[in-house]
């Protein structure tokens, strides 16, 4: 019997002093959102009564390479073949001594003589990005040089047929290159000037 009341009065304490320290439910901690990277990406959306305009980011130029060149004056030979290649540029065909321009502001990287494209000027746009190219030129205007800043517009050089032009069909090769990361006044992509000469008639 008194071994019974012992064990009544050991649980009864027990009882006692879980009621002290009774384990109640703490606050819940909300986890924080970890930030996440993401890419934006711009939408433009057309709205009735707005003009949205479109940036080409191609080459342009500012000034014909030729004063007064009509769309009859230019046909696209961007793509035919010429020797062992692609010829790559135009043929502007214009009388022996008809003034050049340069037809971006920029500078003149190199004045060259070649086998292939005789007098040749290599002209860089103000960017470094492009370089605008005439070859078969009789002769430069007087006192261009390596390194000189033009403008668009001014007087570069004069059509002719050194190189291996024919000397009865004196004309302007002309072309576009963009540059590469070196900026190698010899090398880079070709680009057809034609749409581009299309484009500064308008």
């Amino acid at each position: 019997m008194r071994m019974h009341l012992r064990i009544v009065g050991i649980v009864l304490a027990l009882i006692g002093i879980f009621a002290i320290f009774e384990v109640r439910p703490g606050p819940t901690l909300l986890a924080r959102p970890r930030p996440v990277r993401t890419t934006a990406v711009m939408r433009t959306i057309a709205t009735p009564g707005y003009s949205i305009p479109v940036i080409s980011s191609g080459p342009a130029i500012s000034a014909l390479p030729i004063e007064g060149l009509a769309q009859k004056d230019l046909h696209d030979s961007f793509t035919d073949r010429r020797g062992l290649g692609r010829h790559e540029a135009i043929d502007i065909m214009e009388p022996r001594g008809t003034p050049v321009h340069a037809v971006v502001n920029g500078t003149v990287a190199r004045l060259f003589l070649s086998r292939s494209g005789g007098n040749t000027i290599y002209l860089f746009d103000d960017r470094g990005v492009y370089c605008y190219y005439y070859a078969h030129l009789d002769h430069y205007a007087a006192g261009l040089g390596e390194g000189q800043r033009v403008s668009a517009g001014d007087l570069i050089a004069y059509v002719g047929s050194t190189g291996n032009a024919s000397a009865t069909a004196p004309h302007l090769h002309f072309t576009i290159f963009e540059l590469g990361k070196e900026k190698q006044w010899w090398k880079g992509a070709a680009i057809d000037p034609y749409p581009i000469l299309l484009q500064a008639l308008r």
